[in-house]
């Protein structure tokens, strides 16, 4: 059993017989801010939404300020130290003219900040402890007259406001914190977790925490969630769907995984069956050891493989998919060779690795090949003179009513294979396959404990899995 596993076990008995009421309240006086944190917070957002103002409506009169975000709304965790400014410009702005009035107005009011990008530029900053972001945004009459991702924000914040009074939003900052101690809190392409957002949709659903934990509990995805009855006419293929209210064509959790989804079901039951603060805590493994290691290997029977680059220079929301792209591509090319892959990962650090398990690394030095059946004249004529004449093949010959021919094996064994070109051709992120082409590192078997230094944790979360 893992340590993880023991741990767990050990929550469950700790929290059998701990008061539901008593565990959240302990939790509630840990992620509520007190008056002093909501003075602080309310007094930086105050400057930064006069500074932002003036700047703004300088530049285009009718352009205005909102403060948005789990700060706005008061759903925010006590030490969460971010406040996220939104200037609105009129809509009749072009693109260009937009990007550049929210720069000037951002270095305005966040006067050490730095530009950073996502669907259009934007200013982020520290101002007096709290991190900052001041991003511009047309001010629209509707959701779905949206020009870019961030134009739906102000609509999200109203109707949230609309509906969170201040018991909702104590039960919001528990439900952030559940996801977090389990790792399924955060929209990013790295954790496809639950959102801020999302998480607060759900907790308005249901009407509290508790309500949200019973009902995921009984989940069966797809789950599809409506809050304002909209019945778009689009198909969602997602695990959980939660129907933005402000725009019915959105799916809020289209980015949760279902592994996620599942992670919540499964933590759900647990907590509502013997509740505990344990749950409210993230966890992060020990790394793993060499010996450990080594002994799982042992253990197992497999062989593990690994290639290794340098991390291409993205940030990690173009930086993810790419990995997963490559990882299902590698994955595919291997067992489509023969190399039966149990499980497979991939990490990222200063280095990246596509880490899979193999039950089976090396094959014979022939495979079968199964031609068509003898009465299907026409190809099976061509499958048989493609062959009759190659000194090489065991046959053609008849097996079963078919043409079979048994042939050399391209590759008997899974370094083979990976340090070849042909890893090239399975279909590889851009930056990746770049990276790749710059030259990699393929680890077989206990060769792979030269990933512990910079993969130690990761490594033991792969080896003494949790939900």
């Amino acid at each position: 059993m893992s340590d993880d596993e023991g741990d767990r076990d050990e929550y469950g008995a700790n929290g059998s017989n701990a008061d539901l009421e008593s565990v959240l309240a302990t939790v509630r006086e840990r992620v509520d801010p007190d008056a002093d944190e909501r003075s602080r917070l309310r007094a930086v957002a105050t400057t930064l939404a006069e500074r932002a103002t003036d700047a703004a409506t300088e530049l285009a009169p009718g352009a205005d300020v909102l403060q948005v975000g789990s700060s706005a709304r008061e759903t925010w965790i006590s030490g969460d130290r971010d406040i996220d400014v939104f200037v609105r410009f009129p809509p009749e702005l072009d693109r260009e003219t937009l990007e550049e009035y929210g720069l000037e107005v951002g270095h305005a009011t966040v006067p050490d900040g730095h530009e950073e990008y996502a669907e259009h530029p934007y200013v982020k900053g520290e101002v007096e402890g709290f991190d900052v972001d001041v991003v511009p945004c047309f001010r629209l009459e509707s959701a779905t007259e949206i020009r870019s991702a961030v134009d739906r924000t102000p609509f999200h914040n109203r109707y949230l406001e609309e509906r969170l009074d201040a018991e909702l939003a104590a039960d919001v900052r528990l439900a952030k914190q559940f996801l977090k101690g389990i790792g399924a809190y955060g929209s990013d392409l790295r954790t496809r977790g639950f959102s801020g957002y999302l998480t607060e949709l759900l907790v308005v659903e249901y009407g509290g925490f508790v309500p949200l934990l019973e009902a995921a509990a009984d989940w069966h995805p797809p789950v599809e969630l409506d809050p304002e009855d909209h019945a778009a006419d689009v198909a969602f293929d997602d695990p959980l769907i939660v129907i933005d209210p402000t725009d019915p064509e959105r799916n809020v959790a289209a980015v949760c995984s279902a592994e996620n989804v599942a992670r919540l079901q499964h933590y759900a039951r647990e907590f509502l069956a013997a509740p505990s603060v344990e749950y409210f805590e993230p966890r992060e493994p020990a790394p793993l050891t060499e010996a450990a290691l080594r002994e799982h290997l042992a253990d197992r029977g497999t062989t593990p493989v690994a290639i290794r680059f340098e991390t291409p220079d993205l940030v990690d929301d173009q930086l993810y998919p790419q990995l997963e792209k490559s990882l299902k591509g590698i994955v595919g090319g291997l067992e489509d060779r023969g190399f039966d892959v149990l499980r497979a990962r991939t990490f990222a650090a200063e280095t990246a690795v596509v880490f899979a398990e193999l039950t089976v690394a090396e094959r014979p030095a022939i495979e079968r090949h199964l031609g068509p059946p003898v009465h299907v004249r026409d190809h099976a004529e061509g499958f048989y003179d493609a062959y009759a004449d190659d000194p090489d093949v065991y046959g053609p010959f008849v097996d079963g009513g078919r043409y079979v021919a048994e042939r050399e094996r391209e590759w008997t064994t899974a370094r083979a294979f990976l340090e070849s070109e042909r890893l090239f051709d399975v279909g590889l992120g851009a930056h990746v396959e770049t990276a790749l082409e710059d030259g990699y590192d393929v680890l077989v078997g206990t060769e792979t404990t030269a990933l512990l230094p910079e993969f130690g944790r990761q490594l033991r979360a792969y080896f003494e899995p949790r939900p």
